[in-house]
């Protein structure tokens, strides 16, 4: 299949020569060996899609294994009625070969880009060069419904691209307004496979993380075979999201490194470059929060982060990221002066009024297919919220609507409004404080 580059953001060129992937001939050699190793391919054009390289640059590198008898041409092979191509094998000197290699780092498959090239790929699309209005990031929100001067408040917060804080009581959907921003970006960038830095590889693609649109993919048979595809060692993907809370720890936040495979994982704000990093219920990890942002000050400030080495080597690479901080807890009790000065925007999501309360039990109602009851909806809001100070948040309603749904289909009773459904319901909402035998 050949895929054109898609438009938007500029994609990384195809390299037209080896010299053009930035990467030693040693290395690429050795990577071709080690797939050709551990997944036993012997023709050039499986070899080209493991490796992620176009036919012809591939062909070099087996032609280049050739000539130092670590390859060896097996024959031609019948691949269609006007084609054929040739199958190789590892010698036994290229098998000690892949087997040396493997012994110094498990990789194989795709060729890593350098981390220059990336942190040029990194500018060409940058999430800070994203332009949303007022309706695309209303789209983004989906069903929530949101007062006109937080969407105000939001939509320069995430154009710029800077650090977000949203405080405020737990229950009014900071985690649902972080989601709606994420799908507000809609866009698509390139994510590379991996990354090479001082020899090393650093893995960085993760299906958990991207979401992959469709790989660029060079035709052996095809009379032009450069095009203008795209460099297939990066994959097409939706602007990353990465989602922590309560486990985020210090140490998910350097490069993790595999001994036993002798390669390198990206930390998970390498991951979401080019997208989002939502720290969800900040304030529930075992890392107190001022240290938590103490390790972004760097990142936040100066758009670049820096990760080291086992050998205690450290380098800088691209931070191209909007975070967005999400906590229940009021900043002051969490931060000190010069962590909440790092972070850009200070966003609280209050609970709604009566009336938005109202409005989104409604629209609940009807989505639940739970028809509404007047009287109900009087001895709800003038016997029950008066309990709790008329503190109203925005998953109440649908936990009271699910709630009323529980026992209608247990007692086999169509859906329905009552004041003793609203009472039981409200009994599982709060739990009383009392004194428990033990």
């Amino acid at each position: 299949m050949n895929m054109q580059v898609p438009m938007g953001v500029q994609a990384p060129p195809q390299p037209k020569t080896l010299a053009e992937t930035g990467l030693t001939l040693v290395m690429m050699r050795d990577i071709l060996l080690k797939t050709m190793f551990r997944m036993n391919l012997d023709l050039v054009s499986d070899l080209s899609r493991a490796i992620a390289l176009p036919v012809a640059l591939c062909q070099e590198l087996v032609d280049l294994a050739r000539q130092q008898r670590l390859l060896t041409a097996k024959g031609t092979l019948n691949a269609g009625a006007n084609s054929s191509e040739m199958s190789y094998e590892l010698t036994d000197a290229g098998k000690a070969r892949a087997l040396d290699a493997l012994s110094q780092s498990e990789y194989y498959g795709a060729l890593p880009v350098p981390l220059d090239a990336y942190s040029a790929q990194m500018k060409r699309q940058s999430v800070r060069d994203i332009k949303l209005t007022r309706t695309e990031l209303m789209k983004g929100m989906g069903h929530l419904i949101l007062p006109s001067d937080l969407i105000s408040n939001l939509g320069p917060a995430v154009t710029s691209g800077r650090s977000i804080l949203m405080y405020g009581p737990p229950g009014n959907g900071k985690s649902s307004i972080s989601n709606g921003i994420r799908a507000a970006l809609g866009d698509k960038i390139y994510i590379p496979r991996a990354i090479e830095y001082s020899g090393q590889v650093i893995t960085v693609y993760d299906p958990i993380v991207h979401s992959a649109a469709e790989a660029s993919v060079d035709d052996p048979n095809a009379l032009r075979r450069t095009g203008n595809r795209y460099d297939n060692r990066y994959v097409y993907c939706d602007r990353p999201s990465v989602i922590t809370g309560g486990e985020l720890t210090l140490d998910m936040l350097d490069l993790k490194y595999n001994p036993t495979a002798r390669t390198y994982q990206a930390p998970l704000q390498l991951k979401a470059s080019g997208g989002i990093f939502i720290v969800d219920d900040l304030g529930r990890q075992a890392e107190p929060p001022q240290k938590l942002v103490n390790r972004w000050i760097v990142p936040l400030e100066e758009s670049r982060d820096i990760l080291a080495l086992q050998s205690g080597e450290k380098f800088t690479v691209p931070f191209d990221t909007l975070v967005i901080f999400s906590t229940n807890f009021h900043p002051n009790d969490i931060f000190d002066g010069a962590a909440l000065r790092r972070i850009f925007f200070k966003i609280k999501i209050d609970g709604p009024n009566q009336e938005m309360f109202l409005k989104i039990f409604a629209m609940m109602a009807k989505k639940r297919k739970m028809p509404l009851d007047e009287a109900t909806l009087i001895h709800m809001l003038k016997t029950k919220y008066p309990t709790i100070n008329n503190n109203f948040a925005n998953y109440q309603p649908t936990f009271l609507i699910d709630q009323m749904i529980a026992v209608c289909d247990f007692e086999g009773i169509p859906y329905q409004m009552t004041p003793d459904l609203i009472d039981r319901a409200w009994a599982n909402m709060f739990v009383r404080q009392e004194e428990i035998a033990r």
